[in-house]
């Protein structure tokens, strides 16, 4: 019997075929932490009263509240910096970046192992690793002996074949797929993604799957690599790093779900969970006070382009306030040099450092009591944007811009 890509990998850092649902003890290449879990794992790993095990690729990110808008959270700052400091690991600071979106830009390779302090690590499962978010102590014990225990997880194949209509990208496929099969519809399986569909999609579209996997509750969203996976390994200099992962035919799927991707349309997560789906078009009645584009999911160049290209010659509706978060500080410097900035900044736009801004609802764009705002990132709890009077709805580039044009989703 073949085996899945989650399998494949997993067997390669173990040194035998592993089985579904094996417990194993599986070596770690990539350990990371953001501000938010970064104290607690460092607290946890002095404990252990050892080195780090690889410090090059240890990777602590200053993103969630960067710059700190409170004194307690400067002070959290500071402890990482005197750890990496202290330590010799990777420390990338405020303005740097979103840790996902770092990760995939510099640190993680194909056929990998990446754990992190944070959920949505299983963004750079699209450049074919194994990407999982875990807890402070367990990333504290990966930091200190470079290995972690895992449960093998079954998979689910998630194959989609077509041309998305006009206006319609992955983030409203991923939408789709939750919707379909709920938030905890994939609780601690794999998503592979295959399919015509998938294989001519840009590595930015990939990455926006792969991070909202955990979203439908999987440990992993996977990808097969290919000639795009080295394009983009190459553009960042590491293209010596490629390594080709692909399928088996012959592999044991716990369920396969086909999708056409001709039948999506935009889509929309309604207040106060993500498997709250509705079609764009069923909401115009929505009035919203605030748009948010950037994070994680969506806000890689591309997306930045998608809503510049819509906003261009257009302002944001009365009382909608627009902000604009890119993912990382390549991203701010490439939007600056093709004028994206402009045409944002002319539309009624307002920009923040690059990092996870209002989504993580610490600052930069919390909500009043009552507030709508539509937001490109990947969750919608109750409070997330940091007031539980607040309403969140979620969709793709595309919706949030025309929808700031508006004043009402559309």
């Amino acid at each position: 019997m073949g085996q899945t890509l989650a399998q494949k990998i997993l067997s390669a850092h173990t040194d035998h075929e592993v089985k579904f649902n094996e417990l194993v003890i599986a070596n770690v290449d990539v350990c990371a932490t953001q501000d938010g879990t970064g104290p607690l794992a460092i607290k946890e790993f002095k404990k252990l009263n050892k080195p780090l095990k690889n410090p090059k690729r240890t990777i602590l990110f200053i993103d969630h509240a960067a710059p700190s808008p409170r004194k307690e959270l400067s002070n959290a700052h500071n402890i990482i910096r005197d750890f990496a400091k202290e330590y010799g690991a990777v420390l990338s600071d405020i303005g740097c970046g979103v840790c996902h979106q770092r990760l995939i830009e510099e640190y993680v390779n194909p056929g990998e192992i990446l754990v992190g302090a944070d959920s949505h690590t299983c963004t750079s499962g699209a450049l074919g690793a194994f990407a999982t978010g875990m807890g402070s102590t367990d990333i504290a014990v990966s930091m200190a002996f470079g290995k972690t225990w895992f449960k093998v997880p079954q998979s689910f194949k998630i194959e989609v074949t077509g041309k998305f209509k006009e206006n319609v990208c992955s983030k409203d496929l991923m939408l789709y797929l939750i919707g379909m099969i709920g938030a905890d519809g994939a609780t601690y399986k794999a998503l592979e993604f295959c399919g015509d569909t998938i294989e001519n999609m840009e590595m930015s579209q990939r990455f926006t799957l792969a991070n909202m996997a955990v979203e439908a509750g999987a440990k992993a969203g996977l990808f097969e690599t290919d000639e795009k996976t080295k394009e983009y390994l190459t553009k960042h200099n590491r293209g010596d790093k490629f390594k080709e992962t692909k399928i088996d035919p012959d592999a044991e799927y716990e369920r396969v779900i086909k999708i056409k991707a001709e039948d999506i349309e935009p889509m929309v997560s309604c207040p106060h969970t993500v498997d709250n789906t509705k079609k764009a078009s069923e909401l115009n009645n929505v009035k919203i006070n605030q748009v948010f584009i950037g994070t994680c999911t969506n806000g890689r160049i591309e997306d930045l382009r998608i809503a510049a290209n819509i906003l261009k010659g257009h302002h944001v509706a009365d009382g909608v306030r627009l902000i604009v978060a890119p993912a990382s500080k390549d991203i701010y410097m490439q939007a600056a040099r093709e004028g994206l900035l402009e045409i944002f900044l002319e539309a009624g736009g307002n920009f923040l450092p690059a990092g996870c801004g209002p989504c993580v609802g610490v600052h930069g764009g919390i909500l009043g009591d009552g507030e709508v705002c539509l937001a490109t990132q990947n969750r919608n709890f109750q409070g997330r944007m940091g007031n539980t009077n607040g309403f969140i709805y979620l969709s793709s580039p595309y919706t949030a811009a025309k929808s700031a044009i508006k004043g009402y989703i559309c």
